[in-house]
């Protein structure tokens, strides 16, 4: 997710924290686990969950208290996606609260989705900041640190999907791991943890995500990743920030998919209910002109938006799936009086945290 995102995202995170047993609509019952042959991935970030119910937010479907997770899955959502930090402020999207979410995702019967950002903050195109602790290694020292990394994760979490890096358009870890500048060192960093997923875990699919649907750009990304070992290529796509053509978005998934020989996944979208904010911060999408013709800023419109990108994906050759992010990012006020969601127009839930019609696109069919 972009970087307007992350100055707010890691704020009000010094709330007095409560289990996620303490939630009185927490996803607790264990049901079966995912069906093997449903193999078209329908995903939610879920990422911000534990922070929103440490600040005691509760979720609602049809009026009824629900757990997110429950909700999702009675939906038809079969993956939770994840972020990962390697050492947060306050443990916040830490390898000790993602592996307690990713066990409760499991027990609600959900595959789980790790994006490593390999940073201890938001890593995207802009900004790829190498973890504190590693910032002075030099470059074999680095790599052997990503190694012993990726193998904790493999060992602790054990996902289902791997994402190696957040959208890494211009490669992670800099600047030793700067695609343009040391463009050998980073493709031996992610050959280096892509190797340790493929030793600990072979059935694990490892993904490369870049922000963008453009077909130039992913062009020139994917071929410089070619060397590397990995099943999925992940895009994000955001109309706000690339561009409102949705014939783009399935001309590039084919496009890939068809020269690389990878499935295609969709790895973050979102779309706005309402232009209208629920708390004193601002949010990302709201105004009419960054909204997609024929898409209104409604729960239909919604609705209807991810239900696209998501046949968009699904008749696709090359479609794998695809995953909604900041769906559970409601509005919410922590210790200080700056602080809030940019994203709750664009979430699951409505203003008075009610799953939304847009839940009907996690649906099978």
């Amino acid at each position: 997710m972009k970087k307007y995102i992350k100055i707010l995202g890691v704020i009000a995170i010094t709330a007095i924290q409560f289990s996620c047993s303490s939630n009185d609509n927490a996803d607790t019952e264990p049901v079966n686990p995912p069906d093997v042959s449903d193999t078209f991935i329908r995903a939610s970030d879920v990422s911000f969950l534990p922070q929103m119910e440490s600040l005691g937010t509760k979720f609602y479907s049809n009026g009824k208290a629900e757990g997110m997770f429950t909700t999702l899955r009675n939906a038809g959502c079969n993956t939770v996606r994840i972020r990962l930090w390697k050492k947060p402020v306050n443990g916040r999207s830490g390898l000790s609260e993602v592996k307690q979410l990713a066990q409760k995702a499991r027990q609600a019967g959900l595959r789980v989705w790790l994006t490593v950002h390999y940073s201890d903050d938001w890593a995207d195109p802009g900004v790829q900041t190498t973890p504190e602790e590693w910032k002075n290694l030099n470059f074999a020292d680095l790599k052997s640190a990503v190694t012993s990394y990726t193998s904790t994760i493999i060992s602790e979490i054990n996902p289902d999907i791997i994402q190696i890096g957040n959208e890494i358009n211009s490669g992670l870890l800099w600047p030793q791991g700067n695609l343009i500048s040391n463009e050998k060192q980073c493709i031996e960093i992610l050959s280096a943890a892509s190797a340790v997923v493929r030793s600990k875990a072979p059935n694990t699919k490892i993904m490369i995500h870049y922000a963008g649907v453009s077909g130039g750009g992913t062009d020139w990304f994917f071929t410089k990743m070619k060397s590397i070992d990995y099943d999925y290529i992940g895009l994000s796509y955001y109309p706000v920030w690339h561009g409102k053509d949705l014939n783009e978005v399935k001309n590039t998934i084919d496009a890939l998919g068809k020269k690389f020989s990878k499935k295609v996944l969709i790895a973050e979208t979102a779309y706005p209910f309402t232009l209208l904010h629920n708390d004193q911060t601002n949010n990302i999408v709201g105004t009419s002109d960054q909204l997609v013709p024929g898409y209104p800023a409604t729960p239909a419109g919604q609705r209807t938006f991810v239900m696209d990108i998501k046949n968009i994906v699904k008749t696709s050759q090359y479609g794998q799936g695809f995953a909604y992010w900041g769906g559970e990012w409601v509005a919410f006020k922590g210790p200080q009086s700056t602080t809030g969601s940019t994203f709750e127009n664009q979430a699951l839930y409505s203003f008075d945290n009610n799953a939304l019609s847009v839940m009907q696109a996690f649906s099978k069919d």
